[in-house]
């Protein structure tokens, strides 16, 4: 059959706006913050043999999610008569293809025409609630995953169209929030739905050959784009090292470590030489890493081209089983973006003084995720809060870096407005702002942190908070300084200030203060070349001090 090129352009562009679609459902029905605030989830479509066509907008760290999972899930079902119209699958296992912790939920949903499998969509979403020790299902004290919540190995939610009832009843009676958790199911399937209709409607309208036809054209446009780009990058061998500070439980650190090798057909990022995977639950399973590598690879080549998994055919990951960034079974995983960040981060700093137009110096790194549970005295109810906070990007040679923006893993996410804060929760937001930390001086500064001060206003809460480069700094580039460290403290009714920089279930009382510091991204270039007005410009904004501007700009304000 002779395919026209315009239709078969057509159908391209259609599967690549249906990711946006699937994304924009996911927003409209969920029914968490965590998911229709922050957006921390991801949505896309793969072909029947799970290589990805497109992904939605979301949580850049899912890149290698949706993919994997779709062929893990056919690893789990040899049989290919075991998967029928109206079934919908569900897993967060973390040691397999998708899995990351367990409060990251995936939905499955595959597509036939003609009783013929051709595709699959997939969601993947951060539940609130999957049960486990803690309030959050995330805890910095686990040892073994089984503490860390609900585990699902790709198992049929729906069979046929028919809902496994028994199922949805035993994650209603082991999670805290079984209302909204059981909604972000439901949004999950729903989005997921979506795809799988539009994919369904292409068939009907251009016919199963053509869609095929298009599918193989998307992917292989992705590498021919890829691929233009990876001869443009400087050949050769480079390497960084860097650390993660701790794992949770006082163990650390661990070491990260990569070598990257630019070749004319591939890039070989090799991460031989990382420790041995954590007791605590700092530890990254090895699709983690895929999708951190992946996350850099993308953004040295062309981020311009939606992703797809031709894009990814020239990147080739070693890394040895069992590492704290390839862990394996029942190693805990609840903190795991840190290690996954950590695993991006090394890749980046090896490429950057080779890239410093492309590859800023070091960042925040660090997810920060903070939640905090507890009673709302007006009602009674429980309520867990969880998001992600913003930090300060490392300068790059001609600008200073980005303040106040979310991790390299975290991608089209948002933070919680405060205004919903203080209608959902028992918290009131007293400051929120950017700090004057000392770190990140440059000719180019460093993008700066915030201080985000939590008020209680319920009679008691906990908190569960992680964070690394809360010892070593961000990394600068070119003689500029390193940037600041993350943590968080609580200020209590006594006058007495705890600092934390991992920590579960810390109870703070009604009119105490969680105050949470984020970094500031390291600086490029000497500080004593910064110009003038920009100095003094940073001056006024309170992002250095007279002392600090003094000491490493060499600028006396009283002069």
């Amino acid at each position: 059959m002779e395919h026209d090129i315009f239709t078969v352009e057509i159908i391209k562009d259609t599967i690549v706006a249906l990711g946006d679609e699937m994304f924009n459902a996911m927003i409209r029905t969920s029914m968490s913050p965590i998911i229709y605030e922050t957006t921390d989830f991801a949505v896309g479509a793969t072909d029947a043999k799970g290589n990805l066509l497109a992904q939605g907008n979301g949580v850049t760290a899912f890149l290698a999610t949706l993919d994997t999972a779709v062929v893990s899930l056919l690893e789990h079902y040899p049989d290919p008569s075991t998967i029928r119209p109206g079934d919908v699958f569900i897993s967060n296992t973390p040691y397999e293809g998708g899995g990351t912790h367990l409060s990251d939920v995936v939905i499955l949903v595959p597509v036939f025409a003609d009783d013929e499998l051709i595709a699959w969509t997939v969601n993947k979403a951060h539940w609130t609630e999957v049960g486990g020790a803690q309030p959050g299902s995330v805890s910095t004290s686990a040892t073994e995953i089984y503490q860390e919540g609900l585990r699902f190995t790709f198992l049929k939610l729906y069979q046929g169209g028919e809902i496994n009832h028994a199922l949805v009843q035993l994650i209603k009676d082991n999670v805290r929030l079984p209302d909204s958790t059981i909604g972000d199911m439901h949004a999950g399937v729903a989005a997921a739905r979506v795809g799988a209709r539009r994919i369904g409607e292409l068939v009907d309208r251009y016919g199963k050959d053509q869609l095929l036809e298009a599918m193989k054209d998307l992917l292989d446009y992705g590498e021919r784009m890829t691929r233009a780009e990876l001869v443009k990058l400087p050949q050769g061998t480079f390497e960084a090292e860097d650390v993660i500070e701790e794992d949770g439980l006082g163990n650390g650190p661990f070491k990260v470590k990569v070598k990257v090798t630019i070749g004319e057909e591939e890039v070989l990022v090799d991460y031989t030489g990382t420790s041995p995977q954590a007791v605590g639950p700092i530890n990254c399973s090895y699709t983690g890493l895929v999708t951190g590598a992946r996350c850099l690879f993308k953004s040295i080549t062309n981020p311009e081209i939606p992703a797809n998994g031709g894009c990814f055919r020239p990147l080739k990951i070693v890394c040895p089983p069992g590492t704290v960034i390839s862990a394996e079974k029942p190693a805990p995983v609840s903190v795991y973006y840190e290690a996954l960040i950590a695993a991006i981060d090394v890749f980046w700093k090896a490429l950057a003084p080779a890239l410093p137009h492309r590859l800023p110096a070091g960042h925040q790194r660090t997810v920060g995720a903070t939640f905090i549970s507890g009673i709302r005295p007006e009602n009674g109810e429980f309520f867990v809060m969880g998001e992600p906070l913003v930090g300060g990007w490392g300068a790059s040679d001609g600008e200073d870096g980005d303040s106040g923006q979310f991790c390299c893993a975290n991608g089209e996410t948002f933070n919680i407005p405060c205004e919903l804060f203080e209608s959902r929760y028992a918290i009131e937001v007293d400051q929120y702002a950017f700090h004057d930390q000392d770190g990140g001086a440059g000719q180019f500064r460093g993008g700066k942190g915030v201080v985000l001060d939590y008020r209680i206003t319920a009679e008691e809460t906990f908190l569960t908070y992680a964070a690394t480069r809360s010892e070593v700094r961000p990394w600068a580039l070119a003689g500029g300084q390193e940037g600041s460290t993350n943590y968080a403290e609580i200020h209590r009714l006594d006058g007495s200030v705890d600092r934390y920089t991992m920590c579960t279930t810390v109870a703070a009382k009604r009119d105490e203060v969680i105050r949470i510091y984020t970094a500031t991204g390291g600086g490029f270039g000497d500080p004593a070349k910064r110009p003038r007005e920009a100095l003094e410009r940073d001056l006024r904004n309170g992002f250095v001090t007279p002392d600090q501007a003094e000491e490493h700009y060499g600028y006396n304000a009283m002069n």
